[in-house]
């Protein structure tokens, strides 16, 4: 019998899934359902989405979708909300049409910060955003394991502990059309350029310009695509 390590090792190329689906119709019982949900558990949305947050079936992945539609400041339709994924401060939360989130992401909003997910975007299993003034373009891709870190402890005075000094919070952007790879980290202040390519396991400290491949840590612009 073969195996396929008896098969040459041949790349192939196939047309992508998420990137090319333009189908964001939702039913209509959808609306209807989260905005009772909206009005019934206002300030009780996490306990509610507790309940369906680690299913694999279909009514656990409806209530995690509608439970987003009913807590966030923007819902768009087609979203998909995997098993264990985590969000702190949803109603800080503006999505876009056609959103993946895959499972163990986790987003950490603030209260009085922003976080704009654009249209058609794909986020990878196990993915962390530092959330407190994130926008993410239409059409980004984010690898699985990838974070954001958009906020530090100054450490300052020296007598406190660092955990104890103020929080600085700077703002990331992630242009339309970037590709973010497997567990790479972008640090507070970042912005990636549109259509930037960033390697698996890269540390981003600076600005990538728009179009560019970078990778290593730190990060450095390689060549343009």
């Amino acid at each position: 019998m073969s195996t396929l390590l008896d098969e040459p090792a041949i790349a192939r190329t196939v047309k992508a899934i998420h990137g090319r689906n333009t189908s964001a119709s939702d039913p209509a019982f959808e609306a209807g359902f989260a905005e009772w949900l909206a009005e019934n558990y206002d300030g009780h949305l996490l306990d509610a989405y507790a309940r369906f947050a680690t299913g694999d079936g279909r009514l656990d992945a409806l209530m995690r979708k509608l439970i987003f539609k009913a807590g966030a400041r923007a819902c768009g339709s087609g979203l998909q909300v995997g098993s264990q994924v985590g969000f702190k401060h949803l109603e800080t939360f503006e999505i876009g049409t056609n959103v993946f989130i895959g499972a163990g992401a986790y987003i950490q909003g603030r209260f009085d910060g922003h976080c704009k997910i654009g249209n058609q975007v794909w986020i990878g299993p196990q993915a962390y955003f530092d959330a407190r003034n994130l926008e993410l373009g239409d059409h980004v891709g984010w690898g699985p394991g990838a974070k954001v870190l958009g906020s530090q402890h100054t450490g300052l005075p020296t007598d406190v502990p660092v955990i104890a000094t103020d929080l600085e919070i700077k703002p990331v952007r992630i242009g339309a059309g970037a590709d973010i790879g497997t567990n790479a980290t972008i640090l507070p202040g970042v912005t990636i350029g549109e259509g930037a390519i960033i390697g698996a396991g890269a540390v981003v400290n600076t600005d990538i310009p728009p179009f560019t491949v970078a990778a290593g840590v730190p990060a450095r612009v390689l060549r343009q695509r």
